[in-house]
């Protein structure tokens, strides 16, 4: 079994910058909200379309992956050391990353999106309260209550979250700046790689 590389602090990030490749692996809507400085957008969802990119990129120096918390990245993270290519999580994400004082880049004209995070905790809690309401009017209703509870215990329990993975693929969380996308965003990576 292979285990994912410890994760690297915002202090050792930080004076590495330039030289790491920073891969974060939010949706594109959340990396538009801000990102670490050239960081490269590589959504959870798709990194096994991005292997070959990632594989090469950590041929020609340290990869580090992002989230906003570092759930997501510890995720990614595991997933590439899987596949033989080290790449650590960055220990508390684009938020640990603004509460040191780093600056985030935002790319004109994107419009900010709740973490993804907060959106699960929105739409989990939402459910609940609908299950317990709509059982007061038809009873039974609270099964919903039930399921929602009992799929945010086998999230935690697993590590995952199914969610989050159907949060992503609405519009509002897959919105990109012109000019983005992940052919883009891959064609950019090879290009640095080979310059690297």
């Amino acid at each position: 079994m292979t285990t994912s590389s410890p994760p690297v602090t915002v202090a050792e990030l930080s004076p590495r910058l330039n030289s790491a490749t920073v891969i974060d692996v939010r949706t594109p809507a959340e990396y538009g909200s801000g990102h670490i400085p050239g960081a490269f957008n590589i959504p959870l969802d798709r990194l096994d379309d991005a292997l070959p990119a990632l594989r090469t990129a950590a041929g020609k120096g340290e990869l580090v992956v992002v989230c906003a918390s570092g759930t997501r990245s510890g995720l990614a993270s595991g997933r590439l050391s899987g596949e033989g290519i080290a790449a650590p999580s960055l220990d508390g994400g684009t938020e640990a990353w603004a509460a040191a004082g780093h600056e985030l880049d935002r790319p004109a004209g994107a419009r900010p999106v709740w973490p993804m995070e907060r959106q699960v905790r929105l739409t989990a809690g939402s459910l609940v309260v609908l299950g317990i309401l709509l059982d007061l009017a038809i009873p039974g209703f609270r099964v919903l209550s039930f399921l929602i509870g009992g799929g945010l215990v086998f999230s935690a329990l697993s590590n995952t979250c199914g969610m989050a993975a159907v949060l992503s693929k609405l519009p509002y969380n897959r919105r990109q700046p012109a000019g983005a996308g992940l052919d883009a965003t891959l064609s950019k990576l090879t290009e640095r790689a080979g310059t690297s």
